[in-house]
């Protein structure tokens, strides 16, 4: 497993071989990441990692699972509970079960309303499936 700068790692949370989590990410108490897709005790499958990234800035709620071999984009926002099962775009808010998304999420944490933060005043280029930090923010 590979643990970035600056991130916050909450209470009961078990990191994997094969987890990479970049710089300033979030793991709310008692997230799991799985560390193979179909588990058996009796079943040694440590040849069957599968790598899972979590992204600059991202945060996981509190009871999130996170299936393994999954990328989360850089600040996207996983819903407490949550069941991660594919990859999960830069900015996008998820939750349920598996994840959906609802919304984007603003690099400082605010889910976006429109393509502004009222927070931080950021601009957000938001199209289709994909949304990034705009060039006329500052």
């Amino acid at each position: 497993m590979v643990i970035g700068r600056g991130c916050k790692i909450q209470n009961s949370v078990s990191i994997y071989d094969g987890v990479t989590l970049d710089d300033e990410v979030f793991l709310g108490p008692s997230c799991v990441f799985t560390n193979v897709r179909h588990p058996r005790a009796h079943v040694v499958r440590k040849a069957a990692y599968a790598p899972t990234r979590v992204g600059r800035g991202a945060t996981i709620g509190a009871n999130a699972t996170v299936v393994c071999g999954v990328v989360i984009g850089a600040y996207a926002m996983i819903g407490a509970g949550a069941v991660v099962t594919r990859d999960v775009a830069p900015h996008a808010l998820v939750v349920g079960t598996p994840a959906r998304r609802i919304g984007w999420a603003c690099r400082c944490g605010e889910p976006l309303r429109d393509d502004r933060c009222a927070r931080c005043g950021d601009r957000y280029a938001i199209a289709g499936e994909g949304c990034a930090l705009s060039d006329s923010s500052a």
